[in-house]
Parts: structure tokens; sequence; C-alpha cells
């Protein structure tokens, strides 16, 4: 049978990185195993979902090309996929635990719970719930309900405990007395996590559960729903946790989480998907760079590793600058069109007129790991007034005899014909070596004539793509510049 796995977020958030590799993990499998991608919304947190974290969910698994089979905006035969809308299937699943004996009512109040679990730590104990109401007298009940006491259910653990088999980590077992009566449906009548999620994948007929290792802990409980409801078990797969740096959880003090922020830092998405993929998992060989179909082919849950990942943002750069410097020229204009309008800059002449705007990609790419990047290095050669940084004045423009060598650069570019790169560099060298000067110095003034900065790409290239006008202009400021700190 095809396997049929799920991701299912909550939208009490955005998607961040550790559930975009989850639901990475288990769309690789379903393609790979020509299965279904089921996308299933966890909303049953009504306080603190929202409209927005739900739209960010779908538009950044979109973005990372994960897209679902059955799901939010397509459907499919097991609908609704809103946990929000399927609250009559969990009361049934609960009522029919109660019937089956497998569950019972707990008319314990939060004062009760939290008082012994007080008086239990104080003792230096652990504390579990000790099943007060599960041999509640009839008169008894009879009596809280006439009260109208709340009452949750909760499920009755057998003392012979869960276990499985993992397909990361291999086998795992509970004992039945470190597992306490875990309730499933709270008084407000809403189910815990543990019933709904577990009654979902049963009327979805999932197959596979691939999600993160926090989850290990709540999966003997699930497996002990499944058995009392009469369901097949799935396979579980617990992946490892991602972590910062410090090899602390991943959090927002590692920089930013939310799968969308990346893409708003200019990380190309096929990237972004690559460097997940290899979060955890390894293809069996020492490759880094993987298209989709690549990782689709080589996916498997045995090359999963059973420690923990390291997100190392220095190794995302790296290797969405491998992805800038291989994508066609047209791809790349249509992706970082947009952060140059972002930027102010997307009416500039030479950002409107494609080949000029292809030209001027070409000449930044080999320094760009960010579409941001683009941004930051052109924003100097498309601003007419060029503002000088201190230390590129203080490096560069110190020479007494400065003045007089750029104007005699200004009257050998005048005459460059025709004014391409060979030409210019050509100008710029013969008037360093005719003026007695290393052409290393000249070229380092003119470089921060025409961009302010100490470092940017070729300057040949530059002052060709600039254009014979242009670069007169910026000369003419730098000597304007020079003249004004002469005493």
């Amino acid at each position: 049978m095809p396997p049929r796995v799920r991701f299912a977020p909550s939208p009490t958030g955005y998607l961040h990185v550790g559930g975009a590799r989850t639901a990475l993990f288990n769309w690789l499998y379903a393609h790979r195993h020509g299965g279904t991608f089921v996308l299933r919304i966890e909303d049953t947190d009504v306080e603190r979902s929202s409209q927005d974290m739900i739209a960010g969910i779908l538009d950044g698994l979109r973005w990372l090309g994960l897209t679902w089979d059955e799901g939010p905006s397509i459907g499919g035969p097991h609908a609704p996929y809103f946990q929000s809308e399927r609250l009559d299937h969990y009361r049934a699943a609960a009522d029919r635990l109660l019937k089956d004996g497998h569950a019972y009512y707990c008319y314990c109040t939060p004062e009760r719970l939290r008082d012994e679990r007080e008086r239990a730590e104080a003792r230096g104990e652990a504390w579990q719930y000790d099943r007060a109401c599960l041999s509640l007298p009839a008169d008894r009940i009879r009596e809280l309900d006439a009260a109208g006491a709340p009452k949750a259910i909760r499920f009755k653990v057998p003392a012979s405990g869960a276990a499985f088999d993992d397909a990361v980590h291999g086998p795992i077992s509970f004992d039945g007395a470190s597992i306490e009566d875990f309730v499933i449906l709270r008084s407000d009548q809403y189910p815990t996590y543990h019933l709904s999620v577990v009654v979902d994948d049963t009327d979805m007929g999932i197959t596979d559960v691939i999600r993160g290792d926090d989850h290990i802990s709540n999966t003997p409980k699930h497996v002990l729903l499944f058995q009392a409801l009469g369901a097949s078990v799935p396979r579980f797969a617990h992946v490892p946790l991602i972590l910062g740096a410090d090899k602390k959880r991943l959090s927002k003090r590692h920089g930013a989480t939310s799968v969308m922020e990346y893409q708003r830092q200019g990380y190309l998405a096929p990237a972004v998907v690559n460097f997940l993929a290899l979060l955890g998992w390894s293809p069996g060989d020492d490759r880094e760079l993987m298209t989709m179909q690549e990782l689709i082919d080589s996916f498997t849950l045995e090359g999963i590793s059973g420690g923990n990942a390291v997100f190392n943002t220095e190794k995302l750069d790296w290797m969405n600058g491998q992805y800038i410097a291989r994508m066609p020229i047209e791809d790349l204009a249509a992706a970082a069109k947009p952060f140059f309008e972002d930027g102010g800059l997307g009416s500039h002449p030479l950002v409107a007129e494609s080949r000029a705007f292809h030209r001027l990609l070409e000449l930044l790419r080999p320094r760009a790991k960010r579409l941001t990047e683009f941004v930051e290095q052109a924003r100097p050669l498309l601003t007419e007034a060029v503002v000088y940084e201190q230390q590129a004045v203080d490096k560069h423009l110190s020479s007494a005899d400065l003045a007089g060598h750029i104007t005699a650069l200004v009257d050998a570019l005048a005459v460059a014909t025709p004014f391409d790169e060979a030409q210019v560099e050509a100008a710029v060298r013969g008037t360093a070596s005719a003026r007695g000067i290393k052409a290393g110095a000249l070229i380092h003034a003119t470089r921060v004539a025409v961009t302010g900065r100490t470092q940017s790409p070729g300057l040949f290239e530059i002052l060709a793509w600039l254009g014979r006008d242009r670069v007169r202009g910026r000369l003419a400021q730098l000597q304007e510049f020079l003249a004004a700190r002469v005493p």
C-alpha cells in the first residue's frame, strides 16, 4: 500500500524551520514511494490560533514547493482538514472509549491536582495522577453530576505499557507505571492533542508518522489509543531536533526561524529545501547540492540520523550562493527584481532595461550569497551622488598628488574607444605608468570614486557597465571632493 503521511502544524505561530524540515521529510517520503502527503491544521487552541498564522503556514509550504495532496483549499476524501471542524469525531471517540472501559470521568478540580503535585514535589517525588476518580461510588458520581461539576475524560493506561519500533531509533518501550492516566477530553469538551491526533490519523488512514524527537514521550500514549480504538498503529519515525550553534534548541535568539523570513532575507527556496534536507539526513554519500528530484530519489527513513542537527547559517549562505551562481540569468533577474523594487531602485533605467540589468547581475553575482546583497552592492552604482566611506577616504584618497592623477585618468578615459573592459583597463594602467605610480594605487582610488567603497566587483567591469558619461561624472565629483580638502 502506498504510504499516507501528514504534516499537522498548529497555527499558533508561523511555519518555523523545524516544522518545515518535518514537512519536507514527510513530502519526500510520500513522493519517493508514490504516496499521499496530507496537510492537516491542528487549530483546537482557539485562543492562540489565527487565520494569519494559517495563511503564513500555507504560504511557507508553497514557497518551499511542498504542495499537498489533501488538505486546506483543495479538500480530499477525508475532509475537513481543520481540527476545529472535527470536534464531533473526537467526542464520539471519547464516548466510545468510555463505553469500552478504556476511559473514565475525572471530576478532580485544578486546585486539587495542583495541591497534590506541590505536596509530591515537597517530598522530592515526581507526581502522577492518582486515579482518585477511577473508582468513585455511583452515588458520589450522581451527586457531582447533579451539582453540575465539571468533568474531564481520562484514558485508563494498562499495566502492560506500550512499545513501538521507531524507524530512526529502533525499539522503544515504556512501562505502564511510567505513564499516568492522561486526559483525552477536557471539561470544556475540547480534545487534548493526544486524542485528536490519533483520531485524525485513524480517520485519514495515516500509515507513517514522521515527526520531531520531542514527540517520543507522547508516542506510547498514542500507541495505546490506537490499540484501544481498534485501529492500526502507524509506523513512527522521530527525527532529530534542530539546534543552534550553541547546541541549544533553535529559537528566535539564534536569528530568523520563520521560513518566510528567510525568503525576505534573500534566500532561494531550492537552496533552503536542499539545506533543510541535510539537517539530520544524509543521502549516504558526500553530495551537498541536490535538486528536489535528487532528494526524492535518495530519501529514506534509514538515512535519518539519531543525533540532533546543528543549524549553520554560514553553510546556508554558502549553499544559497552556489544556487545563485548556477541560476540562468533570466531566473536570477526575476528573483532579484522584487528586492530592487523594495529597495527603491526598481525604476532605475539600468534596472528597468533588461539587458543592462542582466549585465549588472552578472557583475555582482560572484560576490552575492543572498538576493538582498545584489541591492546592497548595486546601490552605490545606481545612485547619482557617491557617498565615500570614511575608511575608503583614509586608505585610498590621502595621496597629495591624487588630484593630478585623476585629471590624467579623466583625459585618458575620454578617448578610450570603445568604452569596454579592455580599453578602460588600458587607460587606467597606462595613466598609472605615465604618472609613475603603481597601478593598484590608481585602481583603488578610482574604485572609491565610482563606488565610495574599498571593495567592489572588478573595477574595469564596473567602469564599462557604468559607461563613459557616468564615470566622468563620478570622477568629477571626486575632483571636487579633493579640491575642497586642499588647505
